[in-house]
């Protein structure tokens, strides 16, 4: 009896066909790869951390076997999502601040504050999120009440986007600053020739000289929670807008000891030192790690009025906004980085800062090759500019910029000119491809928030209804393009990942819809089941 066993074993091993070892499969999924054709799959096999094999459940179960399969029982997978523009260590370092995102009202800000420094007490009281277009009292807030409530402790409340500071006259003295201090690039606001409180723009980098900085411990704790946030919502990879060197190789670091699973696509902030280092060093590639750009800064914001406008504001006669960094000294980089392998990523917010760094791009890459220079946000563009972007030159662009401005956009603008802003479409139309971000922690970090700004340009109360200035919205195929493969193209990473293809890396997200089918009000409340990088599940 035994011998009948062993030779009916023989046989079934010998007749059985011989499969591929893997290490892990996934089948009956509604796969989206996003590759060239756009085609749909319904299982891959993974080995070494790259896809090996992209076809059909029959297919992957004949030739290939794993200790490790993955019955997707029908649900939608995609590429990894990739943030085109966000400020990951930011995020992080938020976690540990107040938290004025939703405020109403100013005074529900000193609310906040004053809970917060109660349960945690800081040195230098810290907050961000605040935004006077979502207060009954759409003005800027004054240090007043901050004087009052916080007479010797220096505070400074980052507006959301990033381009204001509210200080009291703690933090002022600290920075040196008086009534006399003039800065370019930006505004120290004034009233009857008293500060405000409200830097704009450069200024705040008096404050920004005297504000503690974070140590080691911190800084790894902030890239921890940035990563532990985005990975919950599906992002594989995050193009970081503004790190020093210190910050990226501390990135690096991580990475390689396996304390970071998340990939970076780090765009060095435009600093002396920065430049002089990375410039000279070419460019810096791992598999989790891209330093290739370098970020500046254009103009300021508009919720600010800090963008740069060719005519001035519509709701403050006399004022145009200002260039953050000179048009001579966007000249002067352009020179000195065309010259080197690195992208040249410059943010500009309004029409006239979009066509000086239009101007400066397609005269330095004239027969240059392909440089995929990015102008981040191409917020507001003059009609007859947008055939700057036929040129190669990418625009990188954040759908819910133009949900989260709608409300208030035509007020700074007026109503002709702000046809000419948020116009992916047009924009797409004319570079043929766009890379999508969220600008976080500006706005929320959730791509589903992004996905749905995009195609159906409301936000999530269903205002406006019929969407807002709808001939510049995406289809969802755009959108997801935009959010994966085009991302990774942007970055120039469109080879290796971006898309599920055989010999890429297995960068996945196992969703809780079919975000190419679910109803359009379904969108923002999608979740990422299952994340994955390099074929392991990170979340």
């Amino acid at each position: 009896m035994k011998k009948i066993l062993f030779f009916m074993a023989i046989c079934l091993v010998s007749c059985a066909p011989n499969k591929v070892s893997v290490d892990l499969i996934v089948v009956n999924a509604n796969v989206y790869t996003v590759n060239d054709a756009f085609a749909k799959a319904s299982a891959f096999a993974v080995k070494d951390g790259k896809f090996v094999t992209v076809g059909t459940t029959d297919e992957i179960n004949e030739k290939y076997t794993s200790l490790k399969t993955i019955n997707a029982g029908g649900k939608t997978i995609t590429p990894g999502l990739i943030d085109a523009h966000c400020h990951f260590y930011g995020l992080g370092l938020n976690q540990q601040i107040v938290d004025l995102v939703g405020t109403k009202s100013y005074q529900e800000v000193l609310d906040r504050v004053q809970e917060f420094q109660a349960k945690n007490p800081m040195e230098f009281i810290r907050g961000r999120g605040w935004d006077q277009n979502d207060w009954e009292v759409k003005e800027f807030p004054t240090k007043m009440e901050l004087d009052a409530l916080f007479p010797n402790t220096p505070v400074a409340l980052e507006r959301v986007d990033g381009h204001a500071y509210l200080v009291n006259q703690k933090a002022l003295d600290m920075a040196g600053i008086t009534a006399k201090t003039y800065v370019s690039g930006g505004e120290i606001v004034k009233d009857n020739g008293q500060i405000t409180g409200i830097l704009v723009d450069n200024p705040m980098g008096m404050i920004d000289a005297v504000v503690p900085a974070p140590n080691r411990a911190t800084q790894i704790q902030a890239l921890k929670d940035a990563e532990r946030i985005s990975l919950s919502y599906g992002l594989t990879t995050v193009n970081d807008a503004g790190l020093g060197r210190s910050t990226i190789e501390l990135i690096d670091s991580l990475q390689q000891a396996g304390a970071l699973s998340i990939r970076v696509y780090a765009m060095v902030s435009n600093t002396p030192d920065n430049l002089d280092y990375y410039l000279n060093k070419g460019i810096v590639k791992t598999e989790k790690l891209n330093v290739r750009s370098i970020k500046v800064y254009g103009d300021g914001a508009l919720g600010s009025r800090g963008a740069a406008l060719m005519e001035a504001y519509s709701d403050k006669p006399g004022h145009f906004g200002a260039m953050v960094t000179s048009v001579d000294d966007i000249q002067n980089l352009v020179d000195r980085i065309v010259a080197t392998d690195y992208q040249m990523n410059t943010h500009a917010i309004g029409d006239s800062a979009n066509i000086v760094v239009l101007k400066a791009y397609a005269k330095a890459l004239k027969g240059k090759g392909d440089r995929r220079w990015k102008v981040e946000h191409a917020q507001v563009i003059a009609p007859k500019d947008f055939d700057y972007f036929e040129s190669g030159i990418i625009p990188s662009v954040q759908p819910t910029h133009a949900t989260s401005d709608m409300y208030w956009a035509a007020d700074r603008l007026g109503t002709e000119r702000v046809k000419g802003a948020y116009a992916f479409k047009e924009l797409l139309q004319r570079a043929g491809k766009l890379a999508l971000g969220t600008d976080f922690p500006v706005e929320q970090v959730s791509p589903f928030l992004t996905f749905y700004a995009a195609v159906a340009r409301k936000d999530t109360d269903n205002y406006p209804e019929g969407g807002f200035q709808m001939k510049d919205a995406l289809s969802r195929e755009e959108t997801l393009k935009g959010m994966t493969i085009w991302a990774a193209y942007s970055n120039f990473e469109e080879n290796e990942k971006g898309s599920i293809e055989v010999g890429k890396m297995a960068d996945f997200v196992i969703l809780s819809a079919d975000i190419m089918e679910v109803p359009e009000n379904s969108i923002p409340t999608m979740s990422a089941e299952q994340v994955f990088i390099d074929g392991k599940k990170v979340n």
